[in-house]
């Protein structure tokens, strides 16, 4: 009799642990956006600049790094080149020679008497080997895991940080979608090589992005890292105007939902996406719909094949039917696995950084994303979109008609776990 007892209520407890992970934030974007204004118009910035965080600011250089060949080279000359500070967070930190190269490049910088301070995800590093971490803690890097395995913590353990940000001396940041793994390295040149983007940020928007990390080094922390040697007086680099903002249950969970459904309502011409997961909700499915009513071209490129997370492969396809009758172009990319997260609207604005198209990053994740209001870099990004367009598949409603009805049964299956693919 006790021990039924005992039994129930540890299943009973397990149980409200289970349901509390799978909970999204109570207040969420319930209406659509309607179109009131184009992405060109000074409106869209101004309500942007102040419902989404940090306001838009001006005089920044923002250069897109191509995969593993060029994003881990650029990096790891910023931080031999830090001679104060360096901050850094990510969610994957995994075991290899990308890791050990990171390693090695913050402990000699921690050696040499620069702060470095690196925040890493409990659940993104779990395939790190302790000996990189023992290795960056006796150079003096100081390094924190983002909600590690704890009892008192269960309810939030499916709460990470998605981030990816690295800034050195407060000068020069990085923001993007690489995590720390062998999986990034060379140039997508297979599947075992991804094809990915990341940034290299120079002006006061890296005030933002220092900013951001600090949001939750002193969640873990309770420390502030500030002063001159994090925060320094930034002069313009370079003419383009951006602004970082965050998103995370804590607070502001919605604002990456908002972001996207803000642009959709305000596209008149183009929207451009590309999304390693792509999870559409009712509302971000309802704005794209009305987006191709106003005659608005829509063009996304998503994962083929492969793909890391066959559930959200499956997932994903339950939601395009619509889509696709509704004249969304939807393209599967054919030779790696597609991690990277872009928009582009109208040929003005670019968006960019940790952010997947999903319910997961809307509304569980701590998220980071960059946006960048130029023609200028927007024409560059659509070049890039334009060449990841070239080896893809079109995938037409007659296709998704035609879907095994194995993945039919699996869809419905996944409906009630969607938030957490």
């Amino acid at each position: 009799m006790i021990w039924t007892i005992v039994i129930t209520a540890l299943v009973s407890v397990l149980a409200v642990v289970l349901a509390m992970n799978f909970a999204t934030p109570e207040k969420k974007l319930e209406r659509k956006i309607e179109h009131r204004y184009s992405v060109a118009d000074p409106q869209f910035r101004r309500e942007l600049g102040v419902m989404l965080g940090p306001g838009i600011v001006a005089g920044n250089k923002v250069t897109d790094l191509q995969n593993g060949h060029e994003i881990f080279p650029a990096m790891l000359a910023a931080v031999a080149s830090a001679q104060k500070t360096i901050t850094f967070e990510t969610y994957i930190y995994w075991s290899g020679e990308v890791g050990q190269k990171m390693a090695d490049a913050l402990s000699e910088r921690a050696r040499a008497g620069v702060k470095v301070n690196v925040m890493l995800d409990w659940a993104g590093s779990i395939k790190m080997e302790n000996a990189l971490l023992e290795q960056m803690e006796t150079a003096g890097v100081v390094v924190h895991r983002y909600r590690p395995l704890h009892w008192y913590n269960l309810g939030r353990l499916n709460n990470r940080t998605h981030r990816k940000l690295l800034v050195i001396d407060g000068r020069i940041g990085f923001t993007g979608g690489v995590g720390i793994a062998d999986q990034w390295s060379g140039q997508a040149q297979d599947p075992d090589h991804w094809r990915d983007m990341h940034f290299r940020i120079e002006g006061p928007v890296v005030a933002q992005i220092q900013a951001a990390f600090n949001d939750n080094w002193i969640k873990t922390t309770g420390e502030v890292l500030n002063g001159a040697d994090y925060f320094p007086p930034l002069q313009p680099a370079g003419t383009t105007d951006a602004h970082l903002f965050i998103s995370s249950p804590a607070g502001g969970s919605e604002s990456m939902h908002l972001m996207y459904l803000m642009c959709i309502a305000a596209a008149e011409h183009s929207i451009d996406l590309e999304a390693s997961y792509f999870v559409p909700d009712t509302l971000i499915t309802k704005a794209l719909l009305a987006a191709r009513q106003r005659g608005v071209r829509i063009r996304i490129v998503v994962p083929g094949e492969h793909i890391d997370s066959a559930t959200v492969r499956i997932a994903s396809k339950r939601e395009w039917g619509e889509l696709l009758l509704g004249g969304v172009e939807i393209y599967e990319y054919k030779p790696t696995m597609l991690h990277n997260k872009l928009l582009i609207v109208d040929g003005e604005m670019v968006s960019v950084g940790s952010t997947n198209f999903d319910i997961r990053s809307f509304r569980l994740n701590d998220e980071a994303s960059l946006n960048i209001y130029d023609r200028d870099f927007a024409t560059r990004m659509t070049q890039i979109f334009e060449q990841d367009l070239k080896p893809t598949k079109r995938y037409t409603h007659e296709m998704w008609q035609k879907r095994p009805l194995k993945e039919k049964f699996a869809e419905k299956v996944l409906i009630p776990i969607k938030s957490q693919l």
